[in-house]
């Protein structure tokens, strides 16, 4: 069950990098910002997932 979870993340994560991605295209954000938008995006979707992967397996 747990390696179905990290992969799902793994997956999420990848996903929302590439959407991340085309919005700094979209929205022509300057290359030297790009890497504070995805940090700050990772470590969001990081703390979502673990919250959401705590509440799975301890509730």
């Amino acid at each position: 069950m747990v390696f179905f979870l990290v992969l799902f993340a793994l997956f999420i994560l990848y996903m929302i990098n590439s959407m991340t991605d085309a919005l700094c295209e979209r929205r022509e954000i300057p290359s030297e910002k790009q890497p504070k938008v995805f940090r700050t995006i990772n470590i969001l979707m990081t703390i979502l997932l673990t919250s959401t992967y705590v509440k799975f397996m301890f509730t």
